[in-house]
Formats: structure tokens, C-alpha cells, sequence
């Protein structure tokens, strides 16, 4: 399974980005995705995730201005990033776990100027 993940890139303070994650299998039957970073320094941290009846969940530091979706249809999932701030710098990983497994994307770097 590969998970390739695209959209990040440089932005001013309160502008906004919409990451991707394209997977190579059907996710229909995957429960949950998830999408994290890790900033320079410190540890990585989950952001937001989505179960396959669309429940969302998110950290506290993105509540109100991240949304993650999915698109089954495309075995993708996105993570729409709006007022974004220089502390939501960081390299931005997509994850799913089918089962026991868990695979990881490349990682896209977002970089929030002030």
C-alpha cells in the first residue's frame, strides 16, 4: 500500500492550503485516516482524522480552521488548511491502519510566514 501525499508549500500567515493524500487501494473499508506533523525539534503529533462514517475528529490547535474529507471514490483524503499560522509549520504526514497495518505517506512540508 503507498499513500502519496501533495498540496503543501509556503503561505503567508492566514492564508490557507489543501493537502492530499492519494492511496493505492480501495479505502472503503478503511475505518479511520489520519493526518499528522512534525515540526523541527518536536515530536510528531496527530491533527485530525476521519472514520468511514465521516466522523471527524481534531487537535485543539486546528479545531475550527482544518477540515479533513474523503473522497472514496478516489481513494483519497484531504486536509483543507485555513488561517493558517506560522506555528502550523511543520512537515504534514498522512496514515491509515487497515487492520494491524500501518502505512505512512512521504510527508509534504508547510511553511506559514509571518
Amino acid at each position: 500500500v503507498q499513500l502519496q501525499a501533495s498540496g503543501g508549500g509556503l503561505v503567508q500567515a492566514g492564508g490557507s492550503l489543501r493537502l492530499s493524500c492519494v492511496v493505492s487501494r480501495n479505502i472503503l473499508s478503511i475505518n479511520a485516516m489520519y493526518w499528522y506533523r512534525q515540526a523541527p525539534g518536536k515530536q510528531r503529533e496527530l491533527v485530525a482524522s476521519i472514520a468511514s462514517g465521516g466522523s471527524t475528529s481534531y487537535a485543539d490547535s486546528v479545531k475550527g480552521r482544518f477540515t479533513i474529507s474523503r473522497d472514496n471514490a478516489k481513494n483519497a483524503f484531504y486536509l483543507q488548511m485555513n488561517s493558517l499560522k506560522p506555528e502550523d509549520t511543520a512537515v504534514y504526514y498522512c496514515n491509515i491502519r487497515p487492520g494491524w497495518a500501518s502505512y505512512w505517506g512521504q510527508g509534504t512540508q508547510v511553511t506559514v510566514s509571518s
